[in-house]
């Protein structure tokens, strides 16, 4: 090792690159011990976690009462040489040659390193977002939607942003957050669908990204009232079409996320990662009926008519593999928009999709109703208001083709792939039925 080598600042996830190189880490003390006269920094700066080794013999007298003083979560600079260390998680361990305080936490830190209850983790949501696997979630998250823009703008998508403040309800007006909108009702949106379906009439084959709001009073381990969704449409796709385009999508992202975080999803999440590796396409396709016949085999009952549940879900999808479209609900339990089968009317030209493992629907979609008359003896039936919605009803005046569309929501594709027990893990800051902070 030469005393040569030049200072460089670098990130603990590009350590491996810098073996023999003296480099300067920015971060935080996530935990320490000490052992006569060597102290273990465990440091982390958001890239990842390692230990920095200081020797007492080989740092000023200053840098060793620095590193004996630091408490969690203080800030740092740390000096030292990079060198293999086959033992540690990372490959590599840092020799420190020198340690620069920035701020000293001098407060006892809310989050020690013990069990804490799902409340207070929640109530400190701002904290706990530091530690080693809350930070992998959010990681996995990022690269889920990377993957997801990435294979959108490779399909020749164009991305369109919808407005989040709406005049009328889009999936039922009971699960809507009202508000005043200079004298007049808006509310928020819960789906930017309706506004795709007038760009892909312009641009042929979009989609949206951003918050939906749902005021559902739930409490189960699936539901957000504010959670992201992307929402594709396209022109001229009938519901097979669409299907395909899900199967080819949702089976991109999952390879993407095991090629780049596979260590993580196992040795940080505990993830199965075999169960991932089975998701390829095509994805079984079974109509509602036949999954009704399912459900009673299995002990379920459901009634013809109605919408599955949550536990329906779980039983259907755990005769798979892999996820499972279930497609041609009945009319009466879906949206307005859809489509109804021209051989069989009182169903419609739609799909969920089911994720394995117990996650349930993480993709709706269907073919959307293309003739006018039939729009607006939908919406009749529905009690849906024409005035707020002339302008789609314009769409199909002027120019209307078969389109498909869905959503795909990303608390629980990030539930499913990084195996987690509750969706408020998925998102920075959840928002639920009894939390709005911090």
């Amino acid at each position: 090792m030469t005393t040569s080598a030049p200072l460089t600042f670098t990130t603990i996830r590009h350590l491996n690159a810098c073996v023999g190189q003296e480099v300067t880490l920015q971060g935080w003390l996530y935990n320490k011990r000490s052992s006569g006269k060597i102290q273990f920094l465990i440091v982390r700066d958001g890239t990842g976690t390692v230990q920095a080794v200081v020797v007492k013999k080989e740092v000023s007298e200053q840098d060793w009462e620095v590193a004996s003083g630091l408490t969690q979560e203080s800030s740092v600079r740390v000096t030292g040489w990079v060198r293999s260390d086959e033992r540690s998680p990372l490959g590599v361990e840092l020799t420190v040659t020198k340690v620069e305080l920035v701020q000293l936490v001098s407060e006892e830190y809310p989050l020690s390193h013990k069990e804490h209850g799902v409340d207070f983790l929640m109530s400190h949501r701002h904290l706990w977002m530091r530690t080693p696997k809350q930070a992998t979630i959010l990681r996995i998250r990022h690269t889920i939607e990377r993957a997801l823009r990435a294979f959108f703008d490779e399909q020749e998508f164009v991305l369109v942003d919808a407005p989040v403040l709406t005049p009328v309800a889009c999936e039922g007006s009971s699960t809507q957050f009202a508000t005043d909108y200079f004298g007049d009702p808006a509310f928020l949106t819960q789906s930017g669908q309706l506004y795709m379906e007038a760009a892909a009439s312009a641009l042929g084959k979009v989609y949206c990204f951003g918050p939906t709001f749902r005021a559902e009073k739930s409490k189960t381990r699936r539901h957000l009232t504010e959670f992201w969704m992307l929402e594709p449409e396209m022109a001229f796709y009938d519901l097979e079409a669409s299907m395909e385009l899900q199967e080819q999508m949702l089976a991109t992202v999952v390879q993407t996320v095991l090629a780049r975080h596979r260590a993580e999803l196992q040795d940080v999440l505990g993830r199965d990662v075999a169960a991932l590796e089975k998701v390829q396409a095509p994805f079984p396709r079974i109509t509602y009926d036949e999954a009704l016949v399912r459900l009673k085999e299995a002990g379920q009952s459901v009634v013809w008519g109605d919408d599955f549940g949550a536990p329906d879900e779980t039983v259907l999808a755990s005769q798979f593999d892999r996820p499972v479209f279930v497609t041609h609900y009945p009319a009466a339990c879906k949206a307005f928009y859809m489509k109804p089968d021209p051989s069989r009317p009182e169903v419609v030209l739609c799909a969920d999709l089911l994720a394995p493992e117990g996650y349930g629907e993480i993709i709706g979609g269907s073919q959307r109703i293309d003739d006018l008359q039939v729009l607006e003896e939908r919406m009749s039936a529905h009690g849906i208001p024409r005035e707020p919605l002339a302008w789609y009803l314009d769409l199909r005046r002027y120019g209307t083709v078969p389109h498909s569309g869905f959503g795909i929501g990303l608390e629980r594709t990030v539930a499913w792939i990084c195996g987690l027990e509750h969706v408020r893990e998925t998102t920075p800051f959840a928002r639920m039925l009894t939390r709005i902070y911090p």
